[in-house]
């Protein structure tokens, strides 16, 4: 990649190549503190997911205007994620992180005194755009201010956060709801978005602001970024329920998005000072590792979301339920970090990311042949390879895109590697969406064609459950024929989902394939790892 490895003035410094190989103290606690607000920043999203029903009752917001609670949140933060780097450049790590911490723990206090959805959606708006400043700062520190030697301890332990936190937000969303109220979705933010702020205040110390690029900064690439992803955001969260392009305002998100695109990539390449630098793309492996990286988030969102559908509209499980039996794929990265930070010293990290793959997709394609009936102990083997697969692509997957980067670049480089993982989450979960609706409707025509009057067997269960019913005193017919299309429909479901985690078997053992198109990292000494997020 073309660009000098020295900083320039005002980024953050690489570490020092001498190496005494030692970690500074006060950048070791400044850094943990980074880890501990982007873990509340990413957390936000999975933990009110899983419990909207009850802000729903708590807030008397109609259903149409709910899903507005996440939607403002994700379109915000997948704004701010990749103006980061630009805006630490100027104003510092140091104020933007104490800044972003303050606001979101601020907001956090603002929506759960929320009365009405139209304040919790606006204090949401708020929490997304200021929280998402704090996520890709921590991997521009984990890449700069640490010698490569310890990046196998510093990387993976973002990887385990940056992943733990959406999958265990079930488990906390859920237990904070049902033991005490929805309000404690947000209030648990405040007392560590206190201490986070503090100690970032006080011991973030990696670079100097560049006040005099304010002058520079283009406003028109802002906006136009704005209205590009805040619109492609919107159409993808709104679009399978709004039936897609047969709704007026997905097809002007639509068109909004594309002229914001193209205004946005041609201020982008044309002014001196853009808002997001895109030459770290020019990055061989950057360039595939961002790839993997939207791969992983459709990997990463897609089944978080799909597990706790299943565990709900088929088995009944309540918010608590689900979170207790999706906790499985958390303890798998948890004990897989340490694994993937000591190997990725010692293999090629290319073969790493083949193991990771091979283990999401033998995971998934487990999970092609659920029933009904598919209970904790059946979803236990998936749930590992799950999360041992996530943490082994992880880990190398970001080592080789930013660890390769010049100090100088990673900063904005590590917002655009963040932006493709939220966008690989926003445009798996629309696919997913869309298929689980399409499917589910091709599947329940099929069997009810199979159902029809002249099959025994059909006509045997029919009047089996018609006696049962009568023998209780209801109207046998009528009944027995609901039972038959409520058995139908949720056979309809279930044999969606296979299609589902048919389609992503497929997607992870292709990219094994794509492995091959990496650049072979040159070895880093003791350290490997990136963390994956």
């Amino acid at each position: 990649m073309a660009g000098s490895a020295t900083a320039t003035a005002g980024s953050i410094p690489a570490a020092p190549a001498k190496a005494d190989d030692s970690m500074d103290p006060k950048r070791l606690i400044a850094f943990f503190a980074m880890v501990l607000g982007m873990f509340m920043s990413i957390l936000d999203i999975q933990i009110v997911s899983a419990s909207l029903a009850e802000i729903q009752a708590g807030l008397s917001a109609g259903s149409d205007e709910i899903g507005w609670v996440q939607t403002a949140y994700l379109i915000a933060e997948v704004i701010m994620i990749p103006l980061s780097g630009t805006l630490a450049r100027i104003i510092s790590t140091r104020y933007l992180f104490a800044f972003s911490a303050a606001g979101f723990t601020a907001a956090s206090a603002l929506a759960a005194t929320a009365t009405n959805i139209d304040q919790m959606i606006v204090y949401r708006a708020i929490q997304g755009f200021i929280g998402g400043g704090m996520i890709p700062s921590v991997f521009a520190a984990a890449f700069t201010i640490f010698p490569p030697s310890k990046r196998s301890i510093v990387s993976p332990i973002i990887g385990l956060i940056a992943t733990l936190a959406p999958t265990i937000g079930p488990t906390v969303g859920g237990y904070l709801s049902n033991a005490f109220s929805w309000h404690w979705l947000f209030l648990v933010n405040i007392i560590p978005g206190i201490i986070v702020t503090i100690v970032t205040w006080n011991f973030i110390d990696f670079d100097k602001p560049e006040l005099s690029l304010f002058k520079k900064f283009d406003w028109w690439g802002l906006i136009s970024m704005g209205v590009f992803l805040g619109a492609l955001e919107y159409v993808l969260e709104e679009g399978n329920s709004n039936d897609w392009f047969n709704d007026d305002m997905i097809v002007l998100g639509a068109i909004a998005s594309g002229i914001g695109c193209i205004v946005f990539f041609y201020r982008a390449f044309t002014v001196s000072f853009p808002v997001v630098d895109l030459t770290a793309f020019s990055n061989r492996n950057f360039a595939f590792g961002s790839i993997f990286s939207f791969v992983m988030g459709i990997g990463l969102y897609g089944l978080t979301y799909i597990y706790p559908v299943y565990l709900s509209r088929i088995r009944g499980y309540d918010s608590q339920m689900i979170g207790e039996t999706m906790f499985v794929s958390g303890l798998a990265m948890f004990f897989t970090a340490p694994i993937a930070g000591r190997l990725s010293t010692k293999l090629d990290l290319r073969l790493m990311m083949v193991i990771g793959f091979l283990s999401f997709a033998a995971g998934t394609y487990i999970m092609t042949g659920i029933t009904q009936d598919w209970d904790f102990y059946e979803l236990f083997l998936p749930q590992i390879l799950r999360g041992f697969g996530l943490m082994m692509c992880m880990v190398p997957i970001n080592n080789i895109a930013l660890g390769t980067l010049p100090p100088a670049r990673i900063r904005g480089a590590s917002g655009l590697f963040n932006l493709t993982r939220n966008l690989g989450g926003a445009v798996g979960l629309a696919i997913i969406s869309t298929v689980l609706s399409n499917r589910q409707d091709l599947h329940y025509e099929r069997l009810r064609e199979s159902m029809d009057w002249g099959k025994k067997a059909a006509v045997d269960q029919l009047n089996n459950m018609a006696a049962n019913l009568n023998a209780v005193g209801l109207d046998g017919t009528t009944g027995a024929l609901k039972q038959m299309v409520q058995l139908a429909t949720k056979q309809a479901v279930v044999m969606s989902f296979s299609d589902v985690f048919m389609i992503l078997t497929v997607l992870f053992a292709a990219m094994i394939l794509g492995v091959g198109m990496i650049a072979k990292p040159a070895p880093q000494g003791g350290g490997g790892g990136g963390g994956g997020h």
